[in-house]
């Protein structure tokens, strides 16, 4: 009988991690992940699993026991939020609280579940955060050592770039593999998948209208290997959820001053090429037709090379991509499409756009930008696997 490798998903999310382990020959038993609107769109496209809707920090033993097997669980992964690690926006980096500190949370859940292995992720930035302002001590040290007081002192941490495991898109991530048997020999993916553009990302997908209100439905014939691979549920495990027809693929509303805006813009350009392109008078009739906003945002609309893949893709990616073709932003399945989510995944919960100011809920953007690309987390999945199967820990 083939070996089940059970899962503990913290900091769940829509299911990005979820879904690739899933795809590789892991069977999720519990999700825990605090927003509701990433719950229902995990429940719905894994209706197997146990998701608690709670603070993990409110989570107990009586919470999860009852759904894993009494010897433990193979593996928790977790995905703590990010914000205060990202070198991306100065502001919440400069925060010193609670956030950087729900690693222990992780760990937690994992001795609760007496758990074998524990998979950590978040942005690269981590490894250069310090506890406080004033210590020279880094959050990662405090984590490593955290790990070893646990028992999980053999481990390894590593920065890997998901292009090189299909995912079009230039994403960096920052992952952490600890397991509780000290003679275990661990490493991170090797197995490559070739490198995708968003060519070959949009491949299939028909062109929508902005302000049409009209969602398409129908595949073009254009195709991809890429676009293959998201279609085949048949890899995904996920037959029972195959949908003949595309979701999540309705168009956004602009302004008309934006769609002039956008018709500025060649591949490869954003809002900054036009302040540079503009100056002056020049600059100022712009921003009095409000094509041009009064005030720079250094990441905003960039149009997307076809022949390259995609900058990271965000919680704000709906403002921060332009269609590489057409004059308006990205739909949802486009987004999902480069992070790499199965076709048939569909984001059920919350609304289309929610205002940021709200960080109870995430609109489908956000739950996207968010997540691990699911074939990152394949190339995860299988290696853990094979570590299993290296050390003749598999049965």
């Amino acid at each position: 009988m083939e070996r089940i490798f059970t899962h503990i998903d913290c900091f769940a999310g829509p299911g990005g991690i979820c879904t690739g382990l899933h795809a590789a020959g892991f069977n999720t038993l519990v999700a825990i992940e605090y927003i509701k609107s990433c719950c229902d769109t995990y429940s719905a496209n894994h209706p197997e699993v146990h998701v608690i809707n709670s603070d993990i920090r409110k989570v107990y033993e009586n919470d999860i026991l009852p759904f894993i097997p009494k010897e433990g669980v193979d593996l928790v992964t977790s995905g703590m939020p990010c914000e205060t690690f990202s070198t991306a926006g100065n502001t919440s980096r400069s925060f010193y609280d609670d956030r950087q500190f729900l690693f222990r949370e992780g760990i937690r859940i994992a001795k609760i579940a007496n758990a074998k292995m524990i998979l950590f992720e978040n942005v690269p930035g981590i490894t250069s955060k310090k506890a406080s302002k004033d210590s020279s001590e880094l959050i990662v040290e405090i984590l490593r050592k955290e790990l070893c007081r646990a028992g999980y002192k053999n481990l390894i941490q590593v920065v890997l770039d998901a292009t090189k495991f299909g995912v079009p898109q230039k994403r960096n991530r920052f992952f952490i593999l600890a397991t509780r048997f000290e003679d275990w020999w661990l490493s991170e993916p090797t197995q490559y998948r070739k490198a995708a553009t968003v060519a070959d990302a949009l491949a299939g997908l028909p062109n929508v209208i902005a302000n049409s209100g009209e969602e398409k439905k129908e595949y073009t014939n254009e195709t991809s290997e890429y676009q293959d691979l998201l279609r085949n549920d048949f890899f995904w495990k996920r037959e029972n959820l195959t949908k003949n027809f595309i979701v999540n693929h309705m168009p956004m509303k602009h302004r008309d001053c934006t769609l002039k805006r956008f018709s500025l813009l060649n591949q490869g350009e954003s809002l900054k090429s036009l302040f540079d392109r503009y100056d002056g008078k020049e600059r100022e009739e712009l921003q009095g037709q409000r094509i041009l906003p009064k005030k720079l945002f250094i990441k905003r609309n960039y149009r997307l090379k076809l022949n390259e893949p995609s900058p990271t893709v965000t919680s704000h990616c709906l403002d921060e991509f332009v269609h590489p073709l057409y004059d308006r932003c990205l739909t949802v399945r486009e987004c999902a499409r480069l992070q790499s989510f199965p076709d048939s995944y569909d984001f059920v919960g919350g609304p289309y756009i929610v205002p940021h100011i709200d960080r109870t809920v995430q609109d489908k953007y956000e739950q996207i930008g968010d997540a691990v690309p699911p074939l990152l987390a394949y190339a995860w999945g299988l290696q853990i696997i094979n570590l299993f199967k290296i050390n003749k820990h598999e049965d």
